[in-house]
């Protein structure tokens, strides 16, 4: 069972949530929380495997929560919920080290989907916040959004074919066992695969290098809900 905290100001949103979640059988809800501070609080109280916070919060927000949880619950990963026009947000959670990123209007079964995969320790980006942070890298940045991924393919060329493999399933929200799966190999050799990745492309998580996926243009379709 996948124990999952929520954490939302506004008690409708809160509500529907966690009437998603329950759809799913290996999903609990155990606590929802108001803002961040109460977050962080109640992980610490029942260490849930997923704390799904909103971006923005009275008081301490996701951002914040994230950095903290991060320091003092670090069994518990993080997703981030955004709307559209948030995009400066997403890159500071992303540097944060959220684990997964969905947009709040997406479809319901983004947000067991990206649960799961959290849980099971890939990083989940919904194809509409990776397509959005890409574009808002090109955006703000000096580079233009094809030099960006033209320098994203250049990095993924630096590779071995089988680390690329490894991307490109990293990209679309895999875990270490569905990836070694996919590829029939053990899992410890995908996670090496993973660690070499990151050292390779120069960041810090595997939420970073699915960015790099995407801008690549290498991330395969997400997998079907299970």
């Amino acid at each position: 069972m996948i124990r999952v905290l929520i954490a939302d100001d506004e008690p409708m949103i809160r509500a529907g949530l966690r009437a998603v979640l329950a759809t799913a059988a290996d999903i609990e809800v155990i606590g929802e929380a108001r803002d961040g501070q109460h977050a962080v609080e109640l992980a610490r109280r029942h260490r849930p495997a997923v704390a799904v916070l909103d971006i923005r919060m009275p008081g301490m927000n996701g951002i914040e929560a994230t950095a903290e949880l991060r320091r003092t619950v670090p069994v518990t990963r993080v997703i981030i919920l955004t709307t559209f026009g948030e995009d400066d947000y997403i890159l500071q959670a992303l540097g944060g080290g959220a684990a997964g990123f969905l947009i709040k209007s997406g479809e319901p079964e983004e947000l067991i989907i990206g649960v799961r995969a959290v849980a099971d320790g890939a990083a989940y980006l919904s194809p509409t916040v990776a397509a959005r942070v890409v574009a808002h890298l090109a955006a703000t940045g000096a580079d233009t959004l094809a030099t960006r991924r033209s320098s994203a393919r250049d990095r993924v060329g630096t590779l071995s074919p089988r680390e690329r493999d490894v991307l490109a399933f990293l990209g679309s929200g895999l875990s270490n066992g569905q990836i070694a799966r996919r590829l029939h190999v053990v899992e410890g050799t995908v996670k090496a695969h993973v660690s070499s990745i990151l050292a390779r492309l120069g960041v810090d998580n595997r939420a970073a290098a699915a960015v790099v996926a995407h801008e690549a243009g290498i991330a395969v379709p997400p997998p079907a809900q299970q």
